[in-house]
């Protein structure tokens, strides 16, 4: 079965006024109301009461680190001004597009119109990124030459390849996972809460062990 397509919803307001609470709400009823439209399941909604041209707000941080977690594949916004302005709203955009979510907006009824401009800077931040992940690459590549060249087998690491301990597959409490994720943490909180009890996991880790865990369990049904 296809599974349906998720999406967080994102509201900001410039100020603190209590009179900014209607326009909170009613951001958040239209968003839900054009989620439904599109057949999204809304995963979770974020809030906002802080200037656009700030990029440490609580509510984008955290839609960030949501979309960063692989719980929604789209933003939802009223307009690409409630992202942010100026230089943050590029900014914004590019690192939800490098986290592998899409931005709709309500004014546009579909994926943000962007300008000329816009896409011009998202593709220049883009290739930017390649080029540094390609340096990255080449020095880590460059390191394990010298360390080979020095003596170091990393086959003898490889399980049934010379180390019959070396590690396959990281050991990790499917259990806990499940059950913190039910108590609302955040795979980096449940990661960093079972590093502490001594299990060398990543959240990538624990995302992709819960992920597996769920396809399993909806399988089963």
């Amino acid at each position: 079965m296809k599974r349906a397509r998720t999406c967080a919803v994102y509201c900001r307001v410039s100020t603190e006024k209590e009179s900014q609470d209607m326009s909170l709400e009613r951001q958040e009823e239209e968003l839900r109301a054009f989620a439904e439209e599109l057949d999204f399941a809304v995963t979770s909604v974020f809030k906002d009461r802080h200037s656009g041209y700030d990029m440490d707000r609580d509510g984008l941080l955290d839609l960030i680190d949501h979309v960063r977690e692989g719980e929604a594949d789209i933003v939802l916004v009223q307009d690409e001004t409630r992202l942010g302005r100026g230089n943050a709203r590029v900014a914004v955009l590019h690192l939800l597009q490098k986290a592998g979510a899409s931005t709709y907006t309500y004014t546009d009824k579909g994926p943000a119109a962007l300008d000329e401009m816009d896409t011009m800077l998202l593709e220049i931040l883009a290739i930017v990124e390649e080029y540094q992940r390609k340096m990255h690459n080449a020095k880590i590549r460059r390191g394990m030459r010298r360390a080979v060249e020095k003596g170091y087998r990393p086959e003898q690491n490889l399980k049934k390849r010379g180390n019959p301990e070396g590690r396959e597959r990281i050991d990790v409490p499917l259990g806990e996972i499940v059950s913190l994720r039910q108590k609302g943490l955040t795979f980096e909180e449940i990661a960093s809460t079972l590093r502490g009890l001594g299990h060398d996991v990543s959240k990538a880790t624990v995302h992709r062990r819960y992920r597996e865990y769920i396809e399993e369990e909806q399988t089963s049904e």
